[in-house]
């Protein structure tokens, strides 16, 4: 039996056994992977060899004779619908010819001219003319020659492809307005980027040079939403057989489609009212008006459901391919391509005593219980006989609105900047008898009550409507400096508010204005405001003194090509909410005794819109507007007119503006009766009679009617 020592040495034996045997398994498979390694590195080795050595010519040759070129693949513009789902806007898909620049391939003079001789007498053009295309705008590498080829132009690029490396056709979009002038300056157009913009959407945002762009409108103001995304095809050109090959592609992605809170019916009945009152007072007054702008907001969320501004554009005549040629002295001589209601302030005329009402009130000038007595024809207001079209006798607050009593209000405005004793033969004096002192203090102080009064409800501000190029109304106080020629000085809404800083530091500010401003102001010939401003003035009256943001964009959908969205199931991708700009906090008696003189004003037979509001089947508000304003030249009436129906559950407001049209009863206020008449009509309201009831889509004789006429007449 063996000792333990000897079981010992005889473990530790076959331990070493073990180990050395692991010892020689490890380095094997050591030699092995080394040997591996060895092989492959040896064979890269040859293989590179090989081609460097003996196929290096060849592929250097292979280099020069083809190239890869990602071709950009436009995206469709996404469409725009309005609030029934109506269509507005679209691309018709067309086909174009796009040449994309190939080094060594086709950037010699001598396969340009090639090319061109091969294009010309296809295209029914010279070849310098391709040829200039060919050459134009050398730093981008893929160019526009031409859009909207016919199909035997088509067919002859694809037979005759070998012979024009970088000449490919894709699937392109024109953009379309099927109902043309409707909405025109709302919608907007596109157009090609410009030396101007290139900056801007090329280097800044990425864009291909051959994208098309929003230009105006809704068009450019969504051009993020409405773009899309550009794709690629990766094309393999050689010169050596003359062959292209495809070898990869990434789609374009559709830009989201819009769904406005424009009512394309009601957008085309304001239109055709607009017009029809234009031609009626111009026929019967011999006399041309030039602009005119009509509005109309849902109270309750913002959104614009009509926007029509004359003269009508269409957008078509402006995208690239359009006829814009044959429509040239049009556009330059009517002031077309102006949006109306968003850029054209003028004077409101007796549209801003509501307001001003209130203004009294709220300073103590007046109280809800004051009687005036109007029976002098005349008032003198300085040096200055102020007239009165007609004398009421003792009118209270709520009368004066509804006859539009001027010499009340001509007082609230004298009353607010401390000028005493205007009577019909006196024209008054300053309080404290210091002329230049009075002017410095209590009538600024005066005319910024009026004015910071008005900037409350929107008025001489911007709305913030989502549409470019809005401009601000102004305010106006003269300046009669002794030795100077008397002009107004236009204040803006921030110089108002400068203005009124500069007086709480110091208690007054240096001006040359006269006591005629503060009457001015108050009856509204001071002063210039846009349709939508006074819009949002009137809503925010109806709404009681909640001051929303007007919007155009109801909400945004993913890209399709639904022709209309009226019964799609695709959900919105985000909708539009009401933004609140403010809650004014009027004193409820006084915002009462407004609404109610506007109530007074079409509903008792001495309101001024009586005539054309008494015998509606609902029960509208609002004020007529006749300012002095002169155009081209001459002095005319600016005819407005701002209101809200039903007076108890207001549903929308409007805002009527014909410059040149007479009296505000005379023209704006049919055209206001009518757009409150459609949409009612349209949305089926109890009170409208049956047999007037409509529906949400574009009216069937739209393209037979006036307003649609018109502009394509016009050469």
């Amino acid at each position: 039996m063996a000792t333990r020592q000897q079981r010992s040495q005889i473990r530790r034996s076959e331990e070493d056994r073990l180990t050395d045997r692991r010892r020689r398994t490890h380095l094997f498979r050591v030699n092995v992977v080394f040997s591996c390694v060895f092989l492959a590195l040896s064979s890269l080795i040859f293989r590179l060899g090989y081609l460097q050595i003996t196929k290096g010519a060849y592929f250097r040759s292979q280099a020069k004779t083809t190239s890869v070129q990602n071709i950009p693949v436009l995206p469709a513009r996404g469409r725009i619908y309005d609030t029934n789902g109506n269509l507005l806007a679209y691309d018709e898909p067309i086909y174009s010819v796009y040449f994309t620049r190939v080094k060594n391939i086709n950037t010699s003079s001598g396969e340009l001219k090639k090319i061109a001789a091969l294009l010309a007498p296809v295209f029914h053009t010279t070849e310098a003319h391709v040829l200039a295309l060919l050459n134009a705008d050398p730093q981008y590498s893929t160019i526009t020659l031409f859009k909207n080829i016919t199909e035997d132009q088509l067919t002859f690029i694809s037979e005759h492809a070998g012979q024009l490396p970088g000449v490919d056709v894709q699937m392109d979009g024109q953009r379309e307005y099927p109902y043309k002038d409707l909405a025109g300056q709302v919608l907007g157009y596109v157009g090609a980027i410009t030396p101007q913009n290139e900056a801007y959407y090329v280097k800044k945002k990425g864009y291909k040079e051959i994208q098309q762009v929003g230009v105006a409108g809704l068009e450019y103001e969504y051009e993020n939403l409405l773009q899309g995304k550009v794709g690629y095809q990766q094309v393999q050109y050689s010169t050596v057989n003359g062959s292209t090959k495809p070898v990869g592609y990434i789609p374009p992605v559709s830009g989201d489609n819009l769904k406005l809170t424009l009512d394309g019916r009601v957008q085309a009945d304001t239109q055709n009212a607009v017009l029809q009152a234009i031609q009626n007072y111009e026929r019967q007054n011999h006399q041309t008006i030039t602009d005119a702008a009509a509005v109309m907001i849902n109270v309750k969320t913002g959104g614009i459901i009509a926007m029509a501004s004359y003269p009508y554009l269409d957008p078509n005549w402006m995208v690239p391919g359009g006829d814009f040629t044959q429509h040239a002295q049009y556009l330059s001589s009517s002031g077309a391509e102006i949006n109306n209601a968003i850029q054209s302030p003028l004077d409101p005329g007796s549209t801003v005593k509501p307001v001003n009402l209130m203004i009294g009130l709220e300073h103590g000038v007046i109280t809800p219980n004051t009687e005036f007595d109007d029976n002098a024809p005349v008032q003198m207001i300085g040096t200055y006989p102020m007239k009165e079209d007609a004398s009421y006798g003792w009118i209270n607050d709520i009368q004066a609105i509804a006859v539009s009593d001027d010499r009340f209000f001509y007082n609230v405005g004298l009353d607010l900047g401390h000028w005493l004793g205007s009577t019909p033969t006196s024209g008054g004096y300053p309080q404290g008898g210091n002329y230049q002192k009075w002017l410095n203090t209590d009538f600024i102080k005066g005319i910024l009550d009026l004015a910071q009064g008005e900037m409350r409800f929107g008025l001489g501000e911007l709305t913030g409507i989502d549409l470019p190029g809005e401009q601000a109304g102004n305010f106006e106080i003269e300046d009669l400096q002794a030795g100077k020629k008397p002009t107004n000085v236009q204040l803006s809404a921030k110089q108002i508010q400068q203005i009124a800083e500069t007086v709480k530091k110091t208690g007054q500010y240096v001006n040359y204005g006269s006591p005629y401003d503060l009457a001015g102001m108050a009856f509204g010939q001071m002063q210039q405001f846009t349709p939508i401003e006074l819009l949002q003035y009137v809503a925010t009256i109806a709404d009681n003194g909640k001051k929303l943001q007007p919007h155009l964009l109801q909400a945004v959908y993913p890209p399709g090509l639904e022709q209309s969205l009226a019964n799609t199931n695709e959900k919105p991708i985000s909708t539009v909410k009401p933004v609140v700009q403010a809650n004014l906090k009027i004193n409820p008696t006084y915002l009462k005794l407004a609404q109610e003189g506007m109530y007074a004003a079409c509903n008792t037979p001495e309101g001024t819109a009586y005539d054309y509001f008494g015998d509606a089947p609902y029960k509208a508000a609002g004020k007529t507007g006749t300012a002095e304003i002169t155009m081209h030249g001459q002095s005319v009436n600016n005819s407005v007119f701002i209101g809200y129906a039903p007076y108890n559950d207001p549903q929308i407001a409007v805002a009527v503006m014909v410059p040149g049209a007479g009296y505000g009863a005379v023209t704006a206020v049919p055209i206001a009766r009518q757009m409150m008449d459609d949409y009612f009509d349209e949305h089926h309201e109890s009170f409208m009679p049956k047999s007037q009831w409509t529906n949400g889509s574009i009216p069937a004789n739209w393209t037979s009617s006036p307003a649609y006429k018109l502009p394509e007449e016009s050469k």
